[in-house]
């Protein structure tokens, strides 16, 4: 599993800005106006969300997405492993209420 693989299947969607598009880290801004098809798309890729926004992150969840800033309440946090490596991916709603910053990386075992 490559993130590229999943990420080919948003591509269609728009994005604001790119920082980063690797083989192990994506990290890139969408509009919340697209936020149902991004979280559509993951799912049916990852599974439906280890952690919604709204609940309290768990010790497992931070210990998870330490490598990528952590995770926070107000964030939805997805994951599912292939083998030998998990793909996680996280929103991570703006204050302005209109940009999500989404997250992706593959960590290896």
């Amino acid at each position: 599993m490559k993130l590229k693989d999943i990420f080919q299947q948003l591509a269609h969607l728009k994005i604001v800005e790119t920082r980063v598009m690797d083989d192990e880290y994506v990290e890139l801004v969408f509009l919340n106006m697209d936020l149902g098809a991004w979280y559509k798309t993951l799912a049916a890729n990852l599974g439906e969300p280890r952690k919604q926004a709204g609940s309290e992150p768990t010790r497992e969840d931070q210990t998870l997405t330490r490598q990528t800033g952590g995770i926070w309440v107000n964030q939805t946090l997805f994951e599912k492993s292939f083998g030998d490596v998990t793909v996680i991916a996280k929103f991570w709603p703006w204050g302005d209420e209109v940009h999500t910053t989404l997250k992706m990386a593959l960590l290896i075992h």
